[in-house]
């Protein structure tokens, strides 16, 4: 199959404006900046590491662990605040329930004695995700869009020259504070001036004589993947003659929930799904020689997709989707 189009997979990352110290009592841009961080499903940490005059920095001296430990602490009392209102707003309709009660009674005071204990465990200095939780336990923490709840990857800003010859004063510092407070959270280097320097060059000729200048290539691609795993999640592709597809959907999702990410009427009615494996197509040099050599695969809805699968879902619709 040689597709006329393709559509690649994409993340959206929302430039956010830095949060100040007192945030979470509505300085700087406070509760209008933690309700849009309120809205995403991860969050890019970026960490300034490099010195310039002109670019002041609002706590004046540089001090990455010290930013680090602003921007923690007031996301973790914005939950312990937003859970306190929760709390405030139900318990004394938990107290009127006492000992017995319906079903669903037992179901809200469940959830209440969760809350109680999440907003405890972030109150004592500790970020939601890096604490060990239920099944039922997290069924709860999802509701409450919990800012600490959510993967974090840092982005260390360091000069364009840092980043050329690879080193910079801060990155041990900063390392060493993700590796105490936060273990096994990625931590990306990159130059913003770079970055931006590059993608100013109008052609692929420039950017590329560019970075063979500067011996180093840009760190967006790492960045991209990096927040793809962050939230688990993978690709797989479908194709035609039309269009060749990348979809999105949770690693370890079943055939069924990854049709979803196309159509939920596809999804539903999903009866099988014929799957390539990318390499063994490429090798086979396409789909019918693929299948004659007996490696075009038949799985069921409820088999797990894989990463970089093609597929092609067999539904009830009349069509299935290619």
């Amino acid at each position: 199959v040689k597709p006329a189009g393709k559509t690649p997979a994409f993340l959206t990352v929302i430039d956010i404006a830095g949060l100040v110290k007192g945030a979470a009592e509505g300085a700087g841009l406070g509760n209008a900046f933690l309700s849009h961080i309120s809205a995403v499903d991860g969050i890019f940490h970026m960490i300034r590491a490099f010195t310039d005059p002109d670019v002041v920095h609002v706590e004046g001296e540089m001090d990455p662990a010290r930013d680090l430990e602003i921007i923690h602490n007031e996301l973790r009392l914005k939950d312990v605040a937003m859970l306190n209102k929760y709390i405030d707003l139900n318990q004394r309709v938990i107290d009127r329930m006492g000992g017995g009660g319906s079903v669903e009674d037992k179901k809200k005071k469940d959830e209440f004695a969760i809350v109680v204990r999440v907003r405890d465990w972030v109150a004592k200095g500790n970020d939601v995700r890096k604490g060990e939780w239920s099944n039922k336990d997290i069924e709860v923490i999802n509701s409450q869009s919990l800012l600490t709840a959510k993967p974090v990857t840092y982005l260390v800003n360091v000069s364009e020259k840092d980043y050329a010859r690879k080193k910079n004063k801060y990155l041990l510092l900063i390392k060493k504070w993700i590796d105490e407070n936060n273990p096994g959270d990625k931590l990306i280097p990159f130059s913003g001036v770079f970055e931006s320097n590059l993608a100013a060059l109008p052609d692929a000729a420039q950017r590329k004589a560019y970075t063979e200048e500067m011996k180093v290539e840009s760190a967006f691609p790492k960045i991209i993947t990096t927040g793809y795993d962050s939230l688990n999640l993978m690709h797989f592709f479908t194709a035609g003659e039309k269009e060749v597809r990348a979809w999105t959907c949770r690693k370890g999702a079943k055939m069924n929930e990854a049709a979803r990410s196309i159509h939920n009427d596809i999804a539903d009615s999903l009866i099988q799904v014929d799957v390539m494996k990318f390499d063994e197509l490429k090798a086979a040099g396409g789909e019918a020689e693929l299948k004659a050599a007996g490696r075009l695969l038949t799985r069921s809805k409820d088999a797990i997709i894989e990463d970089g699968d093609i597929v092609y879902f067999r539904s009830g619709l009349g069509r299935a989707k290619k």
